[in-house]
């Protein structure tokens, strides 16, 4: 809770209640879990420097968009054109408790990983941040400093891919 203790303890607090969510939103943006780490690590220091002017509004949202700032800075940085996709084991997998078939959760968040994988960086970043994060179009476009419109055709190219994915074919037929 903002300004209910220190400067430390205000951000510590944030940082243990928000830090896994972040994590798993940078690893669904990236596609990497040691990449996704690295990014909200650098954007929670970033964060830090400023908690004071930030923690009164929406620090999640001010993170949130620092981890989509370090993304798109780390990948114009990036000499090659690389695209991690990870590996099946190290895919951090949530397994639902009252989930009946755990195997068949496991296989759709494999399938869903492979699949993701597929989408260009802006595709991938339209989808995680439309349907993980829950955001409109024009937030989305606002994250990633586009116009609406390429939010609609990323949204939509990427749709139509997720839709066509062999890997999520056999999914949907078992669902």
């Amino acid at each position: 809770m903002p300004g209910t203790g220190s400067r430390d303890d205000d951000f510590t607090g944030f940082v243990l209640a928000r830090s896994a969510r972040l994590v798993h939103f940078a690893r669904m943006l990236c596609g990497d879990l040691e990449l996704a780490e690295d990014l909200v690590q650098n954007a929670l220091e970033k964060a830090y420097l400023r908690w004071d002017r930030i923690e009164l509004a929406d620090p999640f949202a001010y993170v949130r968009q620092a981890v989509v700032n370090q993304h798109l800075s780390w990948l114009r940085r990036r000499l090659w054109r690389e695209r991690p996709s990870g590996h099946a084991s190290e895919i951090d997998l949530y397994v639902d408790p009252v989930e009946p078939d755990q195997a068949g959760a496991v296989h759709r968040q494999v399938a869903m990983g492979a699949a993701l994988a597929a989408l260009s960086r802006r595709e991938r970043a339209v989808v995680v941040l439309r349907y993980v994060e829950d955001l409109t179009e024009r937030e989305t476009a606002e994250v990633l400093g586009v116009a609406v419109g390429t939010v609609k055709s990323a949204n939509a190219r990427a749709l139509d891919k997720l839709r066509a994915a062999p890997e999520l074919t056999s999914v949907r037929g078992h669902a």
